[in-house]
């Protein structure tokens, strides 16, 4: 059962969380569609236009719980963000925090869309604070050192990544931010936008949202573009362009540069055993980061 302590957060074990969620709130997880495996398992429902979070277990509760209120904050605002079912939420499922979300009919962002994200975050980052609830302080490293911890990756690399997100914790501290502090996204990628079919850009993946340097948001697109390659100069140039602030320019992005890459490694190695492709990958990343191999093309999961 999903529920017994210490079962690894899985395909088959999510699907299991799913079942006696979807029971809980009245919907039909049949035929429901594995849409990411992360931090969370997030699945599509097929009979209504529903998806499910299925978070990897109860210290993600608060995250949860802000999730569905930055939402509810974002429409107020006059954000086009991903909607909250009216319903209580989150509920716990053997102690896996699940939310229920509208679901978004289009595309997810991919390439050419780093424009449309440049303009999304300038909008979030002018947004005052919201009163009705607390933000959390931003962390930057607050999910690595617990992916460290349990994922099944050799103990030579978990003494390595240990060590070296220390020294990073105190990098971090060091560095003087050039940008006034506001609201953040915490994981701002193409990949949480979604495009309607009628264009309207939506934001989705509250998650990471917290109170901090606008910098963290800048420097997720600009490490995608200097260490994993996915973004042309022209394609990385535009997005600095429509947010208003190169990153590049600023001598402290080497810092959080090296931070996106433990981050980025880290949630990729939680799934090291899902498949040969991601074993793969996380061993080419690790190359980048053990031993500065930087003329490899990271790929996207």
């Amino acid at each position: 059962m999903s529920d017994q302590p210490g079962l690894p957060f899985g395909r088959e074990s999510a699907v299991d969380v799913l079942q006696s969620a979807c029971a809980a709130v009245g919907f039909d997880p049949d035929g429901a569609e594995l849409l990411r495996l992360g931090e969370n398992a997030i699945f599509r429902l097929d009979d209504s236009p529903v998806v499910v979070r299925i978070a990897r277990g109860p210290d993600y509760r608060a995250s949860a719980i802000k999730e569905v209120n930055v939402a509810r904050w974002l429409a107020e605002a006059g954000v086009d963000a991903a909607r909250a079912w009216d319903v209580d939420q989150p509920i716990d499922v053997g102690g896996h925090p699940v939310t229920f979300w509208h679901y978004i009919a289009g595309r997810r962002g991919g390439p050419g869309d780093v424009r449309a994200l440049g303009l999304t975050l300038r909008r979030l980052h002018d947004l005052p604070p919201p009163r009705e609830f607390a933000v959390p302080e931003e962390d930057i490293l607050a999910r690595v050192e617990p992916r460290i911890a349990r994922s099944p990756i050799p103990s030579q690399d978990r003494v390595f990544l240990t060590s070296l997100v220390a020294d990073l914790r105190t990098e971090v501290k060091a560095l003087e931010f050039p940008l006034d502090t506001a609201v953040t996204h915490g994981d701002a990628h193409v990949q949480n936008l979604m495009f309607r079919e009628s264009g309207e850009v939506v934001l989705i993946d509250f998650e990471r949202v917290s109170f901090g340097q606008p910098e963290w948001d800048l420097s997720m697109t600009a490490t995608e573009h200097v260490t994993a390659q996915w973004w042309t100069s022209a394609q990385y140039s535009e997005f600095a362009r429509c947010y208003g602030f190169d990153i590049l320019d600023w001598p402290g992005f080497d810092v959080l540069r090296r931070v996106h890459e433990i981050k980025m490694t880290t949630w990729l190695m939680q799934n090291i055993n899902e498949s040969s492709a991601i074993h793969d990958e996380y061993a080419r990343r690790m190359a980048t980061i053990r031993d500065g191999v930087r003329d490899v093309r990271w790929t996207t999961f």
